[in-house]
């Protein structure tokens, strides 16, 4: 499980309690952090509770003053509306990230490798993560892949997280420390959550660190990929 210092005595809402929700709960209680949950199912609230989690609902309460809004990347985020804790966190102010962005902040002397494309992303982190820990690097799996990025074990500056990415992760990020990033492909998916084929490229997109320097791997044989490839070369 992965704890920080720096996440003790701040004010979190986490909103969605599957497991990407509930391991993120963990590391913040483990941190020392100040932590509402909640979650639309009534089933899950009250596992929570059952735990000793505080329930409060954050599109009913007062966000001022919270770090963040943590939300799973199964809650609507800008599509066909965004969730109405999405809008009261925007509307205060607050960050609204989710699991990932918590791992940079934890762990950012790690390297990361992440992976996403509507195909071929959970066979493509496999295979690096086989690669890497057949070359006895210290790594870690996850994300997307099913094993939510905060319960993975801690890593400083000499491990490597390798992470499969969906466009719903990637909208939650806000500091991207991926250092090696794979785009692998593009086809129309998930149109109801990103409104049409250009926000769906736009969250994909967010895999790309123009700010910093990073190796970008991108199959660039659909012109989705081929626009963005040559948009990148761009930047340097």
């Amino acid at each position: 499980m992965i704890t920080s210092p720096s996440y003790a005595g701040k004010k979190f809402s986490i909103l969605g309690l599957g497991k990407s929700g509930l391991a993120t709960a963990a590391t913040l209680r483990a941190s020392k952090a100040s932590i509402i949950l909640w979650d639309d199912k009534e089933s899950s609230r009250n596992e929570a509770a059952k735990d000793g989690y505080e329930l409060a609902d954050p599109a009913q309460i007062d966000l001022t003053g919270y770090e963040a809004l943590i939300v799973a990347p199964g809650i609507p985020f800008t599509h066909p509306a965004p969730h109405p804790a999405i809008a009261r966190a925007k509307a205060a102010g607050v960050p609204v990230i989710g699991d990932i962005e918590l791992l940079f902040r934890a762990c950012p002397a790690a390297t990361f490798v992440g992976i996403t494309g509507t195909n071929g992303k959970s066979t493509t982190t496999a295979l690096i993560a086989h690669i890497l820990h057949s070359a006895g690097r210290k790594m870690q799996v996850g994300g997307n892949l099913g094993t939510p990025a905060l319960s993975l074990q801690q890593l400083g500056a000499d491990g490597i997280y390798v992470l499969e990415l969906s466009s719903f992760q990637l909208d939650l990020i806000q500091n991207n420390l991926i250092k090696v990033a794979v785009l692998l492909n593009i086809t129309p998916d998930h149109i109801d959550r990103h409104g049409d084929m250009a926000g769906y490229i736009a969250a994909k997109k967010r895999i790309i660190n123009t700010s910093s320097p990073q190796t970008l791997v991108i199959g660039s044989d659909e012109p989705e990929t081929s626009g963005l490839f040559l948009w990148a070369r761009q930047q340097n």
